[in-house]
């Protein structure tokens, strides 16, 4: 997911890169949610500060000895309002982030725009294709015959271009992980951390730590 901050301050370059990847953003739908997320903060800021500020009266007067029913009515009408607003508010926010959800990281400008993986800019290659005397098959016929990768358990779990990967395929996605790791920890000057772990129960919004490593 893009960071909302950049899409909402870079949202016709957002829309025009995506345009590379045969993607068109409904930038008039996330520009009218977003006034109408603006307004509604603003509305539910300025009824927050009216009710604290008759909230403070309510006392200086029951302090006083006076009468404060009115000011108290009135802080209830603020509530109320107020409520209707925040709920108001979390809708429009449920919507937009469900939209800026969906929205896929732009191609590098670099990039050239086409239809499929055919129109891709070859920038480099190294060595000759090596040449057989049979037809070979490619990586996904060989994982999938082997019973070392698995896209359809993928796509049920999670969505289409995600795989499962099983036995020394997983094997060695861990161990290139590991090899980046110690690369750069070695090499470059990073320094590896062990960073508290959370689960989100919805993508990039809700989520709770956990100590359990079985957990997530």
């Amino acid at each position: 997911m893009l960071d909302p901050q950049s899409i909402r301050h870079d949202l016709d370059h957002i829309a025009a890169a995506l345009k590379k990847r045969n993607m068109t953003l409904d930038v008039a739908a996330i520009s009218a949610l977003e006034e109408q997320r603006k307004a509604l903060q603003v509305t539910t800021e300025a009824l927050r500060a009216e009710r604290n500020l008759k909230s403070k009266e309510i006392g200086r007067l029951k302090a006083g000895g006076e009468d404060a029913q009115a000011v108290t009515n009135a802080v209830l009408t603020i509530k109320q309002q107020l409520d209707e607003a925040t709920d108001e508010l979390d809708k429009v926010r449920a919507e937009l982030n469900e939209i800026l959800a969906g929205i896929p990281n732009i191609p590098h400008e670099s990039v050239p725009a086409g239809d499929s993986e055919a129109d891709n800019a070859e920038v480099k290659r190294w060595g000759e294709p090596r040449r057989f005397d049979f037809a070979p098959r490619d990586h996904v016929a060989l994982g999938e015959r082997l019973g070392l990768i698995d896209f359809e358990t993928a796509a049920r779990i999670a969505s289409a271009r995600f795989v499962v990967m099983h036995g020394a395929i997983a094997g060695l996605h861990r161990a290139l992980i590991q090899f980046m790791l110690d690369t750069h920890t070695r090499e470059h000057g990073y320094q590896e951390a062990a960073a508290a772990r959370a689960r989100c129960l919805n993508l990039n919004r809700t989520c709770f730590m956990s100590r359990n490593t079985a957990s997530i």
